[in-house]
């Protein structure tokens, strides 16, 4: 990992930058593939995972009788662990919701909102190096709270055009109405646009690497709503003298091996602790089974030295991480002025892998600094907010006359008539 001593605001700019490829570098291949897949639906699906995944599929569609195989290839501990982290991850998300909110805003006028599910629904579920079958939970269960009618999963088969047993498990587990075997930028065309086996939802949900980031960027041209960019996976931790280098060296490798274009960052107020640190994470990769991914990742990674908390507070909110440990005697002034971060994980016992897997907040998250707008899943990316109005004759008669002086000042007649005759009716 690079040391940086001190950087001027001037440099922070660059130094912060994402290990990642921009939109125009990618958007040509993306085009092409909705191209194809939007003309020639589950021929095209077939193509791709064929070219990106190497195994030809007879069906993409996982069947009842895949499912029932799948699980009994699940140890039972595991499913135990699963259950659990569902449990958890119910509670939490179950307490989010909220009733109807009502006011008469003036008499004879009552408005009030109400939230409804979004009817369908897919969720994008990793492959390739590490199958996310956490993910499937994260996603599944605030769908299934909320009540939407079709949760339709996509992820990528294996070489034997298989998918984890243990994502086919959680699946079940959690309401999943449809499982298919397609990843990429084709799974994210296929639930844009709709293929014979593929049904075309609303919004699209999950994290994925830069070219499915991209898809679902794309996908929002054509009607498709996406919960945010959630792209690689990156990790920032703020720290002091009195933190503990091995723990945050554990933490910044668990990033590190989600992906060769992760992220992770140190920034502490002790050049002494960056030090530590790093020799700890020297020692830790050595043993890693995911040794070279993260190898390639922390290449990518920073350790960066600012002199007081002051500083690293606003280098934090300039970066907006995805993941945030505080690891400081003073947790509270950054617990209290962090303004950009994606999910935060206080003192030397909440490791980001606790988030990630069985607390109970949602893992996925808005990386490469949308954290400054968007926020991570949680129950109400499921819903819809409606707003309901209705006014009795004595409401219109309060606010009739407003809505005329408004709405002939813009020039807009009809909305003016439409008022106007309703209280000539009245009067």
């Amino acid at each position: 990992m690079q040391t940086i001593n001190n950087p001027n605001r001037g440099e922070w700019s660059q130094l912060l930058k994402r290990p990642t490829q921009t939109v125009s570098d990618i958007e040509t291949v993306v085009n092409q593939i909705f191209d194809a897949i939007r003309l020639n639906g589950d021929a095209a699906i077939t193509k791709y995972t064929q070219q990106f995944d190497g195994i030809a599929l007879e069906s993409n569609l996982v069947t009842i009788e895949d499912i029932q195989k799948a699980i009994a290839h699940v140890p039972e501990a595991l499913q135990n662990a699963i259950k659990k982290a569902k449990q958890n991850i119910e509670a939490f998300h179950a307490a989010q919701k909220t009733n109807r909110v009502e006011v008469e805003t003036t008499h004879g006028v009552k408005c009030w909102q109400e939230k409804r599910p979004i009817q369908k629904v897919g969720l994008y579920i990793p492959g390739g190096t590490a199958p996310l079958f956490s993910t499937v939970l994260m996603l599944a269960i605030p769908a299934q709270i909320a009540g939407c009618k079709e949760i339709v999963l996509c992820s990528p088969p294996n070489k034997q055009g298989e998918l984890a047993p243990e994502i086919l498990f959680a699946a079940q587990l959690c309401g999943v109405t449809k499982i298919i075997k397609v990843g990429g930028i084709q799974a994210i065309a296929g639930l844009t646009f709709g293929t014979e086996t593929i049904p075309q939802v609303y919004k699209i949900f999950g994290p994925g690497n830069q070219f499915v980031t991209v898809a679902k960027q794309l996908a929002t041209k054509f009607g498709v709503a996406i919960d945010m960019p959630a792209g690689p996976s990156e990790l920032l931790v703020v720290a002091d003298a009195s933190a503990n280098a091995s723990y945050i060296a554990s933490d910044l490798l668990s990033q590190a091996e989600h992906g060769t274009d992760s992220q992770v960052i140190l920034v502490s107020t002790s050049n002494a602790l960056i030090n530590k640190v790093s020799e700890e994470i020297e020692k830790q990769l050595r043993v890693l089974p995911r040794k070279a991914i993260a190898e390639k990742a922390i290449a990518n990674s920073k350790l960066i030295y600012l002199e007081n908390d002051d500083l690293a507070l606003e280098l934090i909110n300039e970066y907006g991480p995805e993941h945030f440990i505080i690891c400081t005697k003073n947790e509270d002034f950054y617990v209290d002025n962090i303004e950009n971060a994606g999910s935060v994980f206080i003192g030397d016992y909440t490791p980001e892998s606790a988030g990630d897997y069985a607390s109970g907040t949602n893992h996925t998250l808005p990386t490469n600094g949308f954290s400054k707008a968007y926020s991570g899943v949680n129950l109400d990316s499921f819903y819809k907010s409606m707003t309901f109005q209705k006014i009795s004759k004595a409401g219109i008669l309060n606010i009739g006359e407003t809505i005329e002086l408004m709405a002939e000042a813009e020039g807009l007649q009809a909305h003016k008539n439409a008022v106007s005759i309703r209280l000539k009716d009245l009067k």
